[in-house]
């Protein structure tokens, strides 16, 4: 995996802002990532303000293939992903995608993430309608036109057709297992990173 940058990337020029966008007072939305692992994608976005819950899972697939042991396969077509319900009017989609690039991932590692290799740690955003898709899109172009990372951005932009709740002893793992040695080389340095890049947008997680 390549290196945590110290900086984060730029802020998406096109987002979706709740006034104008005519969200009410109150209403929550859903957005849907996978950027390998769903631990340490979990592991950052629980500690975003503006996020109220975070349930990793997968999608991408069948129903009746959203199961650890099936995903691992890796031929199940689904991704291990994490679905984020945020307030909009606290932090906006663009800004949770500038998160999902600046700290979460790699986003120029095709079906892997460092040692995790296959389609199910793929790099996506499930987006739920087409306001997600356009910031989305935009916000690759901008980013490569850029040229803010050595090679191009390999994210799919995809619709979602359903989410799928992982395992319980999935949720919150980072949280419930901080000294686990793959967290504390992959993840753990991530929520440091969250910090560090987004100090006003952090806050801390406890269940």
């Amino acid at each position: 995996m390549a290196a945590i940058r110290k900086e984060p990337i730029p802020a998406p020029t096109v987002d979706i802002n709740a006034p104008e966008s005519g969200f009410e007072a109150g209403q929550r939305e859903i957005a849907v990532f996978a950027g390998g692992c769903f631990w340490g994608v979990q592991s950052v976005f629980q500690r975003v303000k503006g996020v109220d819950s975070t349930v990793v899972g997968y999608s991408g697939g069948a129903a009746e293939t959203a199961n650890y042991r099936a995903v691992c396969g890796d031929t199940t077509g689904h991704a291990e992903a994490l679905e984020i319900t945020f307030d909009p009017s606290v932090v906006t989609y663009g800004t949770l995608l500038r998160i999902f690039f600046s700290v979460v991932h790699d986003p120029t590692q095709l079906n892997r993430q460092g040692g995790d290799i296959g389609t199910s740690y793929r790099s996506a955003i499930f987006y739920t309608d087409d306001q997600q898709r356009e910031v989305a899109q935009a916000y690759i172009h901008q980013l490569d036109a850029a040229h803010v990372y050595p090679s191009p951005i390999v994210t799919q932009v995809v619709p979602l057709i359903a989410f799928y709740r992982g395992e319980d002893y999935h949720q919150d793992y980072a949280m419930k297992n901080p000294t686990n040695p793959y967290l504390q080389v992959c993840d753990i340095p991530k929520i440091a990173a969250l910090q560090q890049q987004f100090p006003t947008l952090f806050t801390d997680y406890t269940r």
